[in-house]
């Protein structure tokens, strides 16, 4: 269980926070210097250098967004031409791409933080700069939203690259650029000019997301533990009847993926902060305010409750709550993650989207009722920031090009480099890692500042 110190302050990360960007711009341009286009994406380090893998391009926005994270927490021009240049060289073909589920992760964090930067007037954007930033996630919203599975009783999801039948947990994540899309006053049109919500079709997701991904401790199976998460759940496309739980990157169903853990915790955490922004008017279709963000609350404090209870004491979570080897580490919930045992890895990146989860959650409910609890969440997730913005997990050497170590990409697949003389996976980096950190060290940048942390849909 984390040891949550509830006397941390983000002034007390300072330090901690300009050291990650010091070490962040020198790997930023060490991949701009060495990657050609005709490699791919990179995801993941091998051996400190970073290298393609894998399934679909989902990471490639992570890289050009971490280039704009840069600009914006240190004011470097460079770092906002790599990125800036990048979106408009590389990313268009993410906007249109009707085969996967993660717009989300790619678009929003490169036309999405531009849109947002310009609008704010940090960066400069002609009009016809912003009309492409704006066109894109419009579009993109769209698209996302037309990969579509329909349930009975009003309930539907956006379906993974798996196909129709699959709902994945992280997923929740693509919601921002519906939320962007409608915000931006655009809608999906289908079938005889037939127009659909997108913020009616977001909270579809979300819904059907929590009722059959995210378990609540009443007694859905045998396995059934509040905050537990399954990463995937599988239906008959036929009826639409839910059949069974699911993973890819997980153990198993029945356990818990970490990674897709933290994608719900933050997931639901930040369109809490974006529903709560939205008119009256605009909810009153879905149930008013206080149901809809009633709804939210549940789940994003049932996935933190169960985070912080099955998390080793810093923060840093091990990669499947149920990986075989963790029998043979004994007492490990009462101690620090090891990254560097025998047994099973660590996965700092869930750890980074976790932070920034539970210091948002923690946010959202300061000032009402559940301050108390509010202000728990937010010392947990400045407590797991402490850990991952230090040693071992920060990498400050110029040789390695990741910048999040002890990160796992797929352990059942077996993706992930194991170091010679290592038995598991360490001393490694992701693209979303790295990314991820970098939101969270702007995040709480912007909070030891005394300003308003970024949000998806703001400033």
């Amino acid at each position: 269980m984390i040891r949550i110190d509830p006397s941390i302050t983000p002034e007390s990360l300072r330090g901690a926070v300009d050291r990650l960007f010091e070490a962040s711009a020198g790997k930023i341009f060490a991949i701009e210097r060495r990657w050609s286009p005709q490699l791919g994406s990179p995801v993941v380090t091998v051996a400190g250098r970073y290298a393609p893998r894998g399934w679909t391009e989902w990471t490639q926005g992570f890289r050009f967004g971490s280039a704009i994270l840069q600009f914006e927490a240190t004011g470097d021009r460079q770092a906002l031409s790599v990125g800036r240049d990048g979106t408009l060289r590389h990313m268009a073909r993410h906007v249109s791409h009707v085969g996967v589920h993660d717009h989300g992760f790619n678009n929003v964090s490169t036309y999405g933080n531009l849109y947002r930067l310009a609008k704010s007037g940090a960066i400069h954007a002609g009009e016809g700069e912003l009309q492409l930033y704006e066109m894109a996630l419009r579009v993109s919203g769209a698209v996302q939203a037309a990969r579509w599975t329909s349930l009975p009783a009003g309930l539907g999801y956006i379906y993974s690259f798996n196909g129709p039948h699959s709902l994945f947990c992280d997923t929740i994540r693509s919601l921002r650029i519906l939320g962007l899309s409608h915000s931006l006053g655009h809608s999906l049109m289908g079938e005889n000019d037939r127009s659909h919500s997108l913020l009616g079709r977001l909270l579809q997701h979300a819904e059907t997301t929590a009722r059959f991904n995210v378990y609540f401790g009443e007694g859905r199976d045998r396995y059934d533990v509040r905050g537990r998460v399954a990463h995937e759940s599988i239906f008959n496309t036929n009826d639409g009847t839910y059949r069974c739980p699911s993973t890819q990157q997980g153990y198993s169903p029945f356990s818990t993926w970490t990674r897709g853990l933290a994608w719900i915790l933050c997931g639901y955490a930040e369109q809490l902060e974006y529903l709560d922004a939205l008119p009256e008017r605009e909810l009153g279709a879905f149930g008013g305010r206080a149901a809809v963000l009633g709804r939210f609350v549940r789940v994003a404090r049932a996935t933190a409750d169960f985070y912080i209870e099955q998390t080793p004491s810093d923060g840093v979570p091990y990669w499947d709550t149920g990986a075989p080897g963790l029998e043979a580490l004994g007492s490990y919930l009462d101690r620090p993650a090891d990254p560097h045992n025998d047994r099973e890895p660590v996965d700092s990146s869930a750890a980074a989207i976790a932070a920034q989860g539970l210091i948002r959650l923690g946010h959202h409910l300061s000032g009402g009722r559940q301050a108390r609890a509010g202000a728990r969440y937010t010392a947990a997730g400045l407590t797991i920031a402490r850990t991952i913005l230090g040693e071992p997990y920060l990498s400050t050497s110029p040789r390695h090009e990741g910048l999040l170590l002890h990160t796992v990409y797929h352990r059942p697949n077996g993706w992930d480099y194991v170091p010679r003389g290592r038995k598991v996976p360490c001393g490694e980096s992701s693209m979303w890692g790295d990314y991820h950190a970098r939101e969270l060290a702007l995040m709480l940048k912007r909070m030891m500042d005394q300003r308003p942390y970024h949000t998806f849909f703001g400033s």
